[in-house]
């Protein structure tokens, strides 16, 4: 199989998300860490922009193939490796996966991203302490609605008894309601699945705190 490669930020939700895949699917793959801060953000490069023109990340290489979006990459991965499957067969039981991963991947992530953030500030004049109770409220609300969706099919995990594309966008979100200090008993089944997905190397593996760009203590 041709070479995988990862542009990525250590703490970009969708970036996480895609390191546990690649890691589900026992896929090697090099790493290539973008710093969305440094430099004014490393993103916004030429030469990053001639890979990914939304100057977001992760972007996977695979062989001369580029993919930008969490949500593609995944079902570029399914299609490629099918085995473990990060999406049911089952077309209804696929689009209930879909509709629980755009909950967030929609509905909460792109509302306090380090883009929007940044534009609180310099458009609205927020400060860290007003972007933080910005933050703390799209991901206590949006948290909410997926662990009332979830509910219908969580067991050890968020859709049944294997890891899926569902968790590898939960615990990115749930990584930033423990970063935040958000109560996490409010959502108990992830609070649960969190448990279950972070004993097993694959997500801890793709966590934050283990990749090499993650900032030693000063």
């Amino acid at each position: 199989m041709e070479k995988f490669e990862l542009y990525c930020y250590y703490r970009s939700s969708a970036s996480f998300r895609v390191r546990i895949a690649l890691n589900l699917k026992k896929i090697a793959y090099d790493l290539h860490p973008v710093n969305l801060i440094k430099d004014g953000g490393q993103q916004k490069t030429d030469e990053y922009r001639k890979l990914n023109p939304s100057a977001q990340v992760p972007t996977l290489l695979h062989g001369e193939k580029i993919l930008g979006q969490s949500m593609a990459i995944l079902d570029y991965l399914d299609l490629i490796v099918p085995e473990p499957r990060l999406f049911s067969k089952d077309p209804y039981q696929r689009a209930l996966q879909i509709q629980a991963c755009e909950i967030i991947n929609s509905g909460i992530q792109p509302l306090h991203n380090l883009a929007v953030l940044t534009e609180l500030g310099n458009q609205a004049g927020f400060d860290q302490a007003r972007k933080d109770v910005w933050t703390i409220h799209w991901l206590t609300n949006g948290m909410r609605t997926f662990e009332k969706f979830i509910s219908a099919h969580a067991k050890e995990f968020c859709f049944g008894s294997q890891a899926s594309a569902v968790d590898c966008f939960m615990i990115p979100s749930f990584y930033n309601v423990q970063r935040y200090h958000i109560d996490e008993s409010k959502f108990p089944n992830c609070m649960r699945i969190s448990k279950s997905c972070l004993d097993l190397e694959p997500f801890q593996l793709a966590h934050p705190n283990a990749q090499p760009d993650f900032p030693s203590p000063a």
